[in-house]
């Protein structure tokens, strides 16, 4: 398939999406030729690719390869783990000309991304999402952070990689709930731009769990068209990325309160939709019978549609850190209809509450 672009002038980059590209060194050559490479890996992925990345960028002509491991999950996001990869590049005598490979999930390349923005002040590196909801979602528009006590993905900075290269063949080795959580954000996609994408997702749900590659290949493609979009039109969320973070007010606080790890991130987020399109219909921005929608959808993804059962106001409190806040106040992602999404920051306090109340166990 032609590549798509995240199209950001001088910072622009091309998105591969296909079977077989990890092996395809004449991508990766184009980017590493001639130069070290640092490839940030975890424990889990790493057997499955890594070898194979590694071969592909020896003969893509990269002057040295050094492998970096990270632990899996969720926790990994935190100074002690950017600290060891910031350790090993010193190590490797990784050089200011180095590129990090971020080979796996949205973890690995949310803290791989961010350890090649303070490197030195800054050193170049490519996204190889090996999940869905990476390739979907994390791996595009230069987002990169670790998280802190207080909140999800609080300290981090915009740093677009070089290139994302996405091989759907690895979605086949993927974990069924992995998978599913990761449709999470393929949802999310649909509710906030595109109408006719959410119907289609409603019709071929299951063929989607069932990991049709043609059906997975439409998906990925699809919402990382639509993602390029709003990241070219705003790349450092002043204002249309924000719709983005559908879901994902609640989806963080649901993350921070069960303690990181316990929800898989896709998971809160669907939860997380499901809270935002109840406050989307008691603000009477949104049908009672599209909020239905939205929770139908996600429920055939076989994603929770309730959060954990954490008292009201720990919700409030851990939504007040979130990133998108402004004065004081929390704003919220609401939808307009399915397929249109605004920011509000006017919203009643009483109709927050209310709208956690219905979908808290």
């Amino acid at each position: 398939m032609q590549p798509l672009s995240v199209s950001l002038r001088d910072r622009s980059y091309p998105i591969h999406i296909g079977p077989g590209l990890l092996d395809d060194a004449k991508i990766y050559a184009h980017y590493v030729d001639s130069r070290s490479v640092a490839v940030v890996s975890n424990n889990v992925v790493a057997p499955l690719y890594l070898e194979r990345v590694q071969r592909a960028l020896g003969r893509a002509g990269t002057r040295e390869v050094v492998s970096i491991m990270i632990e899996d999950g969720e926790r990994a996001k935190a100074w002690t783990t950017l600290d060891r990869v910031i350790d090993a590049l010193l190590a490797a005598r990784c050089g200011r000309d180095a590129v990090i490979v971020a080979l796996g999930g949205g973890v690995v390349g949310d803290l791989a991304g961010f350890a090649a923005a303070v490197y030195q002040r800054g050193v170049d590196f490519i996204q190889v999402p090996t999940t869905l909801l990476a390739q979907v979602d994390s791996s595009v528009g230069g987002k990169t952070a670790i998280n802190h006590a207080r909140g999800k993905n609080m300290v981090g900075a915009f740093h677009q990689p070089l290139a994302v290269i996405a091989d759907v063949a690895t979605l086949d080795s993927l974990p069924e709930r992995e998978l599913r959580a990761g449709i999470a954000e393929v949802i999310k996609h649909g509710c906030i731009l595109d109408l006719q994408f959410f119907g289609w997702l409603e019709a071929n749900m299951a063929k989607l769990l069932a990991r049709d590659r043609a059906a997975l290949g439409h998906a990925v493609r699809r919402s990382c068209e639509l993602k390029a979009q709003v990241v070219g039109a705003d790349e450092r969320e002043s204002g249309l990325r924000a719709i983005l973070n559908f879901g994902h007010t609640f989806g963080h606080a649901i993350e921070a309160g069960a303690g990181y790890g316990e929800w898989l991130h896709g998971e809160a987020v669907a939860t997380g939709m499901v809270m935002a399109a109840e406050l989307s219909v008691r603000t009477g921005t949104l049908r009672r019978e599209d909020a239905d929608r939205v929770r139908a959808l996600v429920t055939a993804a076989g994603l929770p549609v309730r959060g954990p059962a954490l008292p009201t106001e720990r919700y409030l409190e851990l939504m007040q850190v979130d990133k998108k806040a402004s004065g004081g106040r929390v704003r919220y992602v609401l939808l307009e209809g399915l397929g249109r999404a605004a920011l509000r920051g006017d919203i009643d306090p009483t109709l927050v509450r209310e709208s956690i109340a219905a979908a808290a166990q």
